[in-house]
């Protein structure tokens, strides 16, 4: 098992979730939340990539946060929500371990299990946070160095599914726009770009070109979630 929130679960919270696990393959476009819809599955993703994408009333759309096996679909439903407006589906293909809500509610009721819910949810709240920042004071290859660094966290690999269009929703501008900032950081040997892929050639170097826009809450993740025990 890969996905970190089972691992890091309490045994015995974890004892009781497992029976209601259900294995799920998750191929590219699939839909793990529905936005305005009620959230009626969880989804603990082993592999492949899905994204958190907010789309605005006249139909401008950008991806906000990223989800692999570090954590959750839906993890509004913690907070006690039931929808959202946001949609979140699968841009590199992967399978996860689906429960329904109601169960995912009881595993909720356990003290241990929550705790470590929230902290997720704090770190998810932190990612959305930065992506504002990165926005806001970075240049657009620093942000899409940033984005990159995140893809590989959570792909096995240093070939990333990644076409085009998923960089321009990333970055929220045109599909023509992505070349260019691609070609700079070709230009630094940091990856190669092909049709439909990105491979990482030195993740120093991205480091290097993302500054400040990454790390904060990746290092938060795993002081909070990777580093949780309960001791109740």
């Amino acid at each position: 098992m890969k996905n970190t929130i089972l691992r890091k679960l309490p045994k015995d919270a974890f004892d009781a979730l497992s029976p209601r696990l259900v294995p799920v393959d998750l191929p590219v476009h699939y839909t793990l939340v529905e936005p305005r819809q009620p959230i009626e599955k969880i989804i603990f993703l082993e592999s492949g990539l899905g994204s958190l994408v907010t789309r605005s009333a006249d139909g401008k759309s950008v991806e906000v946060r990223h989800v692999g096996f570090e954590g959750l679909s839906g993890y509004s439903t913690v907070l006690g929500v039931d929808h959202t407006p946001n949609k979140t589906f699968m841009q590199a293909p992967g399978h996860g371990l689906a429960v329904e809500v109601a169960d995912f509610r009881q595993l909720i009721e356990h003290r241990g299990a929550r705790e470590l819910l929230l902290r997720y949810v704090h770190t998810c709240e932190l990612q959305l946070a930065y992506s504002v920042l990165a926005a806001a004071k970075y240049t657009m290859y620093q942000r899409l160095a940033r984005w990159l660094l995140m893809c590989h966290d959570r792909l096995d690999g240093d070939d990333l599914p990644i076409t085009h269009d998923f960089l321009a929703l990333m970055l929220g501008v045109r599909r023509s726009g992505v070349t260019e900032q691609l070609h700079i950081l070709e230009g630094e040997h940091a990856i190669r770009s092909t049709r439909g892929s990105v491979r990482i050639l030195s993740r120093p170097k991205l480091l290097e070109l993302a500054g400040g826009s990454y790390g904060v809450p990746e290092r938060e993740y795993a002081r909070l979630v990777e580093g949780f025990v309960y001791t109740g």
